[in-house]
């Protein structure tokens, strides 16, 4: 049995997902033959995947989104590889009291953390973005990097996507040369471009706690920071900002592409690349995948979907386990899923569910043992 979880957000990390999994299996097979994959799909818990897979935790001080020190995780490995995740420096998570900055929250810590990265011995480096709190385009991270932003009296803009209003000219000749030499894969599922009604202003700004006057005001300023680095790298920035994955995490894809020269790719792929999944499926018989929500977001690039198709391929049958379930029969067959087990079918009472996710997921794991292994 292989066991490929993604965390249950709010209640389980992926390893005690695999874990309390585990443990409801082998009360009806005892002895089970067991072995797990946390896995994840670039956003948040994606470091925490990595270090359940190997690598070696590291941590460094960074600024958080709106100014105050934060401490931040990256994971590292013997071979150079590292996995940034930008939620650790600049997530809703860090925001003071919960309170929102959808115009001055900064991704400078996200380049800090990857600075720590590069500092810490990294030769190619897995960002994973998501869970953001800003809307910066990555600006922010730049500048951390070392790159300048300057307004038309020849100071630093303000933080923020806000601050970008006042962007006359942009430098990225300072950028820290070992980037130029380092492997940068932009891990996410998210493949909105930087502006327009599919942006990341007016698909994800509202999260952020963005109001309708935000997101128009966000909107013309990533454009406007996309004209001015038009104008100091060339045609390359006006490309990536329709590119898939530059909306990602407020424009921190469009960052990335531009300024880190990094490669897009849907972040399960390149996150079940790194956590040795192939391996592990080929000694695999069966496939266990989840997540807290399966619904239609799953279907787009989660790490369920990417787990299910690996498995499909290699004609391994893949059943799920999940908080609660909006897909129809029909939605997960098509994604190669033959059964979901959802905790609300066994505690309707979602803040119960959640508080007792990890009995409740071993209840739902006895089931699925019944199931297909007796």
């Amino acid at each position: 049995m292989l066991i490929a979880a993604d965390k249950f957000k709010g209640s389980l990390t992926a390893v005690e997902v695999a874990e309390h999994v585990t443990a409801g299996l082998r009360r009806v097979v005892p002895g089970l033959d067991v072995a797990a994959v946390p896995v994840a799909d670039g956003g948040d818990g994606t470091t925490a995947a990595a270090l359940a897979a190997g690598f070696t935790r590291h941590e460094a001080r960074v600024t958080g989104p709106t100014g105050e020190p934060v401490t931040a995780t990256f994971a590292l490995r013997e071979d150079g590889t590292a996995v940034v995740e930008m939620a650790e420096a600049s997530g809703l998570q860090h925001l003071p009291k919960g309170v929102f900055a959808p115009l001055t929250a900064t991704t400078y810590g996200t380049g800090e953390l990857l600075l720590a990265a590069l500092d810490a011995g990294a030769t190619s480096i897995v960002f994973g973005v998501g869970g953001s709190a800003t809307t910066d385009g990555g600006a922010g991270m730049l500048a951390a990097l070392g790159a300048r932003f300057l307004g038309a009296d020849g100071a630093p803009v303000g933080p923020g996507g806000g601050g970008l209003r006042e962007l006359a000219t942009a430098d990225l000749s300072g950028l820290d040369p070992r980037l130029a030499g380092t492997d940068i894969v932009l891990a996410s599922d998210v493949d909105n471009p930087l502006t327009g009604p599919k942006g990341a202003p007016a698909v994800y700004g509202p999260q952020k706690g963005a109001s309708p006057e935000d997101v128009a005001v966000l909107d013309a300023a990533l454009a406007h920071f996309a004209e001015v680095l038009e104008r100091a790298v060339g045609p390359k920035a006006a490309e990536h900002a329709l590119a898939p994955g530059a909306g990602a995490a407020g424009g921190i894809g469009y960052g990335a592409l531009v300024g880190l020269d990094a490669a897009f790719r849907p972040g399960i792929d390149v996150m079940l690349d790194v956590l040795g999944f192939a391996p592990a499926l080929a000694r695999a018989t069966f496939v266990i995948t989840g997540e807290g929500s399966l619904d239609e977001q799953t279907l787009h690039g989660k790490a369920p979907a990417g787990v299910a198709a690996a498995a499909r391929a290699a004609g391994i049958e893949v059943v799920a386990v999940c908080g609660r379930l909006q897909l129809p029969q029909e939605a997960l067959a098509a994604a190669g899923i033959r059964r979901a087990y959802a905790l609300t079918d066994l505690e309707s009472d979602p803040a119960r569910c959640m508080a007792e996710a990890g009995p409740l997921l071993e209840r739902a794991a006895e089931s699925l043992a019944r199931d297909f292994l007796v």
